[in-house]
C-alpha cells in the first residue's frame, strides 16, 4: 500500500513550532543522548536534531556542526520536511539536484545526508533528525529503519508531557515496600511524580548472592504508561533465574509485541549486584544515567549506546560490568533529576549532597527539589552505597 503524504503547510508548521516554545531553548540531555547514540551507531561525524523556523534551521542538538543555526534556504532538512519521508543522499556531489548546493560546494562540504521528519502533535512537520558526512556512504534497509526509530524517539522527547488520570493506585503497586537487606550495603530509592501518575518505575528483588534491580522510564502518559510499566516490571520479575542479558531480551520481545503499534517504548537500566565481590553486571537500554561516585570523589559514567525497550532491537543487546568497591556509591536516576540539579555542575551538586547528607539525606533532598517549583518531570533516584564491612566471598 502506498503511503499518502499530506501536503506541506509552512504556516501550520510555523504555528506548531512556536506553540511548542522550543526554539532557542537550552540544550536538553534527553535529546543530546539520542544524538550521541546516533553518532555511535552510524559512525558519522555530524548528527543534528534540526527544527525549522521562518528563515533559519535551528539545532536543538548537534554534534560536529559547530553551531546551532544556519540558513534555511537550500537546506537538506527543509527538503526532507517538505517531502515528509526519509531522505537519503549517498553522494550529494554526484546528484544533479544537490551538486551546486552551498552546503556541498562550501563549508561543511557535505557528501552524505540522511534525515527523517519530526512531527508536532497535530502532524505538522517541524524538523528532522539527520546524519551527515563529508564522505559518500549508503544506508541499508535496517539502518534506515533505525534512523526512523531514533527520529521517533526524538519526537517523543519533544512532545513528552504528563497527564493526570485514574492510574494512581496502579502506580503505587509498582513500588517495592522496603529496601533489600544486604549486609555491607545501603540500598535506597525515591520517586516523585510530576503529577498524580509517573512514567518512572524502580524495582528490586533478591537473587542468589545478591540483588537485581531496575530503573525504567516509560515514554507516554496516564493509564497507558502505568500499564506498560506494570507489564515491564512483571516480565523482569518472572525471569529472576534467567541470565541477566537474556532476561532483558525476553522482556524486550514481550514489550515490543505488545506496544509496537503504539509508538511508545521505555528506557531502562537493569542490573545484578554480587554482594560478596561488588561486581555489578548491567544492561542499559537507552537510559545512560548510571554513575558510580568512587571513594576518591571521581565519577564513573556507565556509558551505553543500547536502544530503548520496545523498539525491536532485543537480539542486539549487550551486557557490561563494573565493580562497586568499599566507599563507592552507585546511583541511577531518571532524566527528571536533571531538571532540578545545578545546571552548571550537576554531578558536582550530587557529590556535595551525598557527601554532606549521606544516602538517605541525599534522597530526601532530591524529593524536596522534585516537589519544588523547578520540577517539570518525574524524578526517580536509586542509590547503592558500599561500606567497608561488606562480607567477602568465602567468609562467614
Amino acid at each position: 500500500m502506498t503511503t499518502v503524504v499530506p501536503p506541506f503547510d509552512d504556516a501550520a508548521r510555523q504555528r506548531a513550532i512556536e506553540s511548542l516554545g522550543i526554539l532557542d531553548s537550552p540544550r536538553d540531555e534527553r535529546i543530546d543522548r539520542v544524538t550521541r547514540i546516533a553518532q555511535e551507531m552510524f559512525g558519522v561525524p555530524m548528527v543534528s536534531v534540526t527544527l525549522l523556523d521562518r528563515d533559519r534551521q535551528w539545532r536543538k542538538s548537534e554534534i560536529g556542526l559547530g553551531g546551532r543555526e544556519a540558513p534555511r534556504e537550500d537546506a537538506f532538512c527543509d527538503f526532507t520536511v517538505r517531502e515528509g519521508r526519509t531522505v537519503v543522499i549517498p553522494d550529494a556531489s554526484e546528484d544533479e539536484r544537490w551538486a551546486g548546493n552551498p552546503f556541498v560546494e562550501g563549508d561543511p562540504h557535505l557528501r552524505f545526508y540522511a534525515g527523517h521528519p519530526l512531527e508536532a502533535g497535530g502532524g505538522e512537520r517541524i524538523g528532522t533528525l539527520c546524519l551527515l558526512d563529508t564522505q559518500p556512504r549508503v544506508l541499508d534497509e535496517r539502518e534506515e529503519d533505525l534512523l526512523r526509530e531514533l527520529a521517533g524517539w526524538v519526537q517523543s522527547e519533544i512532545l513528552r508531557q504528563n497527564e493526570l488520570d485514574d492510574a494512581v493506585a496502579l502506580q503505587g503497586t509498582l513500588r517495592p515496600r522496603s529496601a533489600p537487606e544486604l549486609p555491607g550495603y545501603e540500598v535506597a530509592a525515591v520517586t516523585v511524580a510530576a503529577g498524580q501518575i509517573s512514567g518512572d518505575l524502580y524495582d528490586w528483588y533478591p537473587v542468589d548472592g545478591g540483588v537485581r534491580f531496575t530503573l525504567a522510564d516509560v515514554m507516554g502518559k496516564g493509564l497507558g504508561a502505568a500499564l506498560l510499566a506494570a507489564g515491564l516490571r512483571a516480565s523482569l520479575r518472572t525471569l529472576p533465574d534467567r541470565d541477566l542479558l537474556e532476561a532483558v531480551r525476553e522482556a524486550d520481545r514481550l514489550l515490543d509485541a505488545d506496544v509496537s503499534d503504539l509508538g511508545t517504548f521505555a528506557t531502562a537500566f537493569h542490573a545484578e549486584l554480587d554482594a560478596s565481590t561488588g561486581r555489578l553486571r548491567f544492561v542499559d537500554a537507552g537510559h545512560s544515567l548510571g554513575y558510580i561516585l568512587r571513594a576518591d570523589d571521581t565519577w564513573e559514567h556507565l556509558v551505553s549506546t543500547g536502544m530503548p525497550l520496545g523498539m525491536g532491537f532485543a537480539d542486539v543487546r549487550t551486557a557490561a560490568h563494573t565493580e562497586i568497591r568499599p566507599g563507592d556509591i552507585f546511583m541511577v536516576c531518571s532524566d527528571g533529576l536533571l531538571d532540578v540539579l545545578d545546571m552548571a555542575d550537576p554531578l558536582g551538586h550530587v557529590r556535595r549532597v551525598l557527601r554532606e547528607r549521606g544516602v538517605q539525606g541525599a534522597l530526601d533532598e532530591a524529593a524536596r527539589l522534585a516537589r519544588g517549583a523547578t520540577a517539570t518531570d518525574d524524578v526517580t533516584v536509586m542509590v547503592v552505597a558500599r561500606t567497608d564491612d561488606a562480607p567477602q566471598e568465602g567468609t562467614e
